[in-house]
């Protein structure tokens, strides 16, 4: 048996794109705002997680151009080794104080933060409770780890006690959630999750890849939206998101910040974030805290496309967030959609099972806080006509 008969045997991909329907690794050929370039066509871009629309702020580039001058274009080592420069640990501290805990650590990709986290914390005589519908990066997260895994449904408080009560005192014990789902745009049941955790003696780690910079007084994320920010024990955050770089951190209590940092795989054996992504998280950061008047503009544009999709028969499910999903469920009709949109000039994205569950096909839409009006008229216009060409909405 040949190991790889199965690639050879994949065909999914080309059955698709000779139907003219496949979606995936789109080279965007040219980038202005909330308008790309799409094999020559100008499209408006919905899918992306440019929330506070930072990516060409004058200030966040200027801030990566200057750290190419003085430090080059790589650091070539791990944290651990060679890898640290001094804008590392400037942005470690910074997230801390944002985030109001005590210290902080970064890592080169928000996917290998989870990674670190959850399998150097999570040993052989712990259990980690994850919500269903936690990120890939949680479940993978906890397969590297030696603990045992339990998982309870969506948002769902009372199976999530169910699932505490299973477990032994003498066991520790780790509730990891999203702050944000990245597919349904809904937020993690927060306060009931901290007062069962309290319960059962369990400590709370928070994904807030998608609400840092959105939720928030300040931006903080889904712990400050709920007052919650002393009694998360963890608060995981990544870069590609609000913070318009790539990269994550963990932040929470000194001594558990400097374990994981002794004892993460996925920091100490890969190469430090670079230096033009560190400085443009620092200068994003900034940016967050002195144009609060840019997630003003989030909302408005989150609530405005949420009660228009709703009031056009779009099924937009639990949203919360700036992330609108629009349902559709079967996936054949699900990329009719997203085929009809791009013709229109509206770059989203279709979602499909194992990304959502079978039968549950989305089309995920997202936006930002420099989507204009005229854009964002555009957008509707366009979902409208698919839609009603398609038999989706009356």
């Amino acid at each position: 048996m040949d190991i790889f008969s199965k690639c050879r045997e994949f065909s999914r991909d080309e059955e698709v794109k000779a139907a003219g329907l496949y979606p995936y690794f789109t080279p965007i050929s040219e980038a202005k705002g909330n308008r790309v370039k799409v094999y020559g066509q100008d499209m408006i871009l919905i899918g992306s997680n440019n929330y506070l629309g930072l990516i060409d702020h004058p200030k966040v580039k200027q801030a990566a151009k200057e750290a190419i001058d003085r430090y080059g274009v790589a650091t070539c080592g791990s944290r651990f080794l060679t890898g640290t420069i001094d804008l590392h640990e400037q942005l470690e501290e910074r997230l801390a104080k944002f985030v109001n805990k005590e210290a902080a650590v970064t890592f080169s990709t928000g996917y290998q933060t989870n990674l670190g986290i959850i399998s150097s914390v999570a040993q052989k005589d712990d259990v980690v409770i994850t919500d269903k519908m936690d990120h890939a990066s949680i479940i993978d997260a906890c397969r590297l780890s030696f603990a045992e895994v339990k998982k309870f449904k969506h948002n769902d408080m009372e199976d999530l006690e169910r699932v505490l009560a299973e477990v032994p005192d003498s066991k520790g014990k780790l509730i990891v959630v999203d702050g944000v789902f990245s597919m349904e745009g809904d937020i993690a049941d927060l306060p009931n999750i901290v007062e069962l955790a309290k319960k059962y003696g369990a400590r709370v780690m928070v994904d807030d890849a998608h609400g840092l910079g959105v939720l928030g007084k300040n931006g903080r994320g889904t712990a400050e939206h709920f007052g919650l920010e002393n009694e998360v024990d963890l608060i995981m955050g990544t870069f590609s998101k609000s913070l318009v770089s790539i990269g994550g951190f963990v932040a929470g209590e000194k001594k558990v910040i400097n374990y994981i940092k002794h004892h993460a795989r996925s920091l100490i054996f890969s190469a430090a974030a670079t230096p033009a992504s560190v400085a443009t998280v620092l200068a994003a950061l900034e940016v967050l805290e002195n144009e609060p008047e840019r997630r003003e503009r989030l909302w408005q544009v989150t609530h405005y496309m949420r009660n228009s999709f709703q009031q056009m028969g779009y099924n937009t499910g639990l949203s919360q967030t700036p992330i609108i999903p629009i349902h559709i469920g079967d996936d054949e009709k699900c990329f009719a959609l997203w085929k009809t949109l791009r013709d229109e000039g509206i770059f989203t994205t279709p979602v499909i099972y194992p990304a959502v569950p079978k039968g549950q096909a989305l089309i995920r839409t997202s936006y930002s806080a420099n989507h204009t009006d005229e854009e964002l008229n555009l957008i509707l216009a366009a979902f409208k006509k698919c839609g009603q060409a398609l038999g989706l909405i009356p």
